[in-house]
């Protein structure tokens, strides 16, 4: 399941790149406005959006929300299988406690350092 959602993922972010590169863009007709009277089209026209616009938002939603759920795949994964969880808790117990202290010195003291 992880494969296929990372494979969407990938072709909804070139479906957006793709769309955003193929869609012109608002400021445009900045140039044909200022002698032909149409003033309001130096913004772009603000009816609905068209298909491209459409599709580029519908992408960007499937975008996030795999994104999201990959993010959450990915910080709740199960415990190695290589490791039995009965075992490594076995070991822990058995293992000495480590409060760092220094271990203490066995020697008779009759040995200097050199």
């Amino acid at each position: 399941m992880f494969t296929a959602l990372l494979v969407i993922y990938l072709l909804a972010a070139v479906a957006i790149i793709g769309l955003v590169l193929i869609q012109q863009g608002k400021g445009a007709d900045m140039g044909a406005s200022f002698g032909a009277g149409a003033s309001n089209t130096v913004f772009g026209a603000s009816g609905s959006g068209n298909f491209l616009t459409r599709m580029t938002a519908i992408f960007a939603t499937v975008f996030l929300v795999i994104s999201l759920v990959l993010g959450n795949l990915s910080t709740h994964k199960a415990k190695s299988q290589w490791v039995d969880p009965a075992q490594s808790q076995e070991v822990q117990e058995q293992a000495p406690a480590d409060n760092g202290a220094i271990p203490a010195d066995k020697s008779n003291g009759s040995e200097i350092p050199q």
